[in-house]
């Protein structure tokens, strides 16, 4: 899913950076679910390694997202930035499965695409 079309259907008031070097994709209050305008990071998953179906995706300790969107399935999985770090330096992880990423965050909305 693109930017643009996450946040036509899902944002209310997006707004875009004004670099294109920027670590977030777009801002906005996510309808149903939120009163808040966040930044959120759509970057897509891609392959890991040599595999067909293991997919991932790289981030930063530097980003300025405060929301991570993974698109996997038929569901978006929006994670918050800052519990999602504190959860990997806290267990020493540099990587992490999103199944159990749903698990071990509070802060995590599934959305079923329609």
């Amino acid at each position: 899913m693109t930017p643009k079309q996450f946040a036509k259907k899902y944002l209310i008031n997006p707004k875009w950076p004004k670099s294109k070097n920027s670590t977030w994709d777009v801002k906005g209050t996510l309808k149903n679910h939120s009163n808040k305008a966040y930044k959120f990071d759509l970057k897509p998953l891609k392959p890991v390694g040599q595999t067909q179906n293991l997919f991932g995706k790289k981030g930063s300790f530097k980003t300025k997202a405060e929301k991570i969107v993974y698109d996997y399935d038929n569901r978006l999985i929006i994670v918050d930035v800052e519990e999602f770090h504190l959860y990997l330096l806290t267990n020493k992880l540099n990587k992490i499965y999103l199944n159990d990423l749903i698990e071990k965050l509070e802060w995590t909305i599934l959305i079923i695409k329609s």
